[in-house]
């Protein structure tokens, strides 16, 4: 007896260093083979088990999957920084902290002044300062690098619904769905500087504006919801052009969401109607590329929100790419429900031999 239980623990030892075998890994690329991919689904995570080491096959067969209490409820907005992925939970009303070195999750421990309420959009500075829209306490509720509470911003005598923030250099923005506005805040007193927009159809007015983000230039882009589009404005808030329009054609918009912009210009949207995500030529307006879909198929979404993409930590999923595929940053989705709550996606060129068209 004591050598079968011997062997049955050296069993579960040894397989638990191995890891998936490429082959059991759906590729997944967009626009799929035989044309030249511009993107690649490589993995999803809902709970713990998701960024750990595999168990291995046998140890599968033996003890059933693994699970924890951790989980992805409703992921509806997402940052990231060194090592980290920010997920804010409308389940929990939380903000889940993705651990990829320690590969653990964890919740922000917020407590007395800095207690969340009905957080909603999040955006993270280069030196990992959080940043958090709560609509409950009508504030921008700010942490540091050790996520402790450093500061808010505004209240009910400013904002009404304040769902998103971003931040650039020395101004916050704040996106108010009720108000129909973009604030521009002072980052040192806090005080409102300028505001962008109204409710109307004209451009620079709003309907319901639900997310913003701002580029590397200091230009702002606003999910302009009912309006049916993205609208961007220059660095002092003054109207350049807006992408999209109502309707089903490729291009167009029926519930937009979440933004984001890459560094060359590619700009992101989310569609949960259509369970997609367009990308658009920042410069033309021209659609490039669609990904997702709706369904629970790998790479597909299901009511999805939230995107942010992540220059810092493609190397913790360097064992998902294609060996013919070269990645140059992530693509992270949050989807409200179904079995996968967030995708992560891989932006690159593809590497391998030549591709002809069928």
């Amino acid at each position: 007896m004591k050598r079968t239980v011997f062997l049955l623990i050296s069993l579960i030892t040894l397989s638990g260093c191995s890891t998936v075998p490429e082959t059991t890994r759906p590729v997944v690329f967009y626009p799929p083979l035989p044309q030249r991919p511009r993107l690649q689904f490589l993995h999803t995570i809902t709970g713990e088990e998701n960024i750990g080491q595999s168990q291995g096959e046998f140890t599968e067969f033996l003890l059933g999957k693994p699970t924890s209490d951790k989980r992805i409820g409703k992921a509806y907005d997402i940052a990231s920084s060194d090592g980290m992925i920010y997920v804010l939970d409308r389940t929990y009303k939380r903000l889940l902290i993705i651990d990829l070195v320690q590969r653990k999750f964890d919740y922000l421990r917020d407590q007395r002044m800095g207690t969340l309420d009905d957080p909603s959009g999040i955006w993270v500075t280069e030196d990992d300062i959080k940043y958090v829209a709560d609509m409950g306490r009508k504030q921008i509720v700010v942490f540091g690098t050790d996520n402790e509470f450093l500061r808010s911003y505004g209240g009910p005598d400013l904002f009404d619904k304040p769902v998103d923030v971003a931040v650039y250099k020395n101004t916050v923005y704040v996106c108010d769905i009720d108000k129909n506005q973009i604030f521009a805040l002072d980052k040192a007193s806090g005080k409102p500087k300028w505001t962008i927009g109204e409710q109307g159809q004209a451009a620079g007015q709003f309907a319901k504006p639900t997310h913003v983000v701002v580029d590397h230039q200091g230009s702002i882009y606003v999910t302009d919801a009912f309006n049916f589009r993205v609208q961007k404005f220059d660095p002092d808030g003054k109207f350049v052009k807006s992408y999209g329009y109502l309707g089903d054609a490729f291009g167009a918009f029926a519930r937009p969401k979440g933004l984001d912009i890459d560094r060359d210009g590619h700009l992101y949207v989310v569609d949960a109607a259509f369970e997609n995500v367009q990308i658009f030529d920042e410069k033309t307006g021209a659609l490039l590329l669609f990904f997702g879909g709706p369904g629970e198929a790998p790479g597909n979404l299901y009511l999805p929100a939230g995107i942010h993409i992540d220059y810092r930590n493609a190397a913790y999923f360097s064992n998902f790419v294609d060996k013919d595929f070269r990645l140059k940053y992530l693509v992270y989705t949050g989807n409200l429900y179904g079995p996968h709550k967030l995708n992560v996606y891989g932006f690159g060129d593809w590497v391998g031999e030549p591709l002809r068209r069928e």
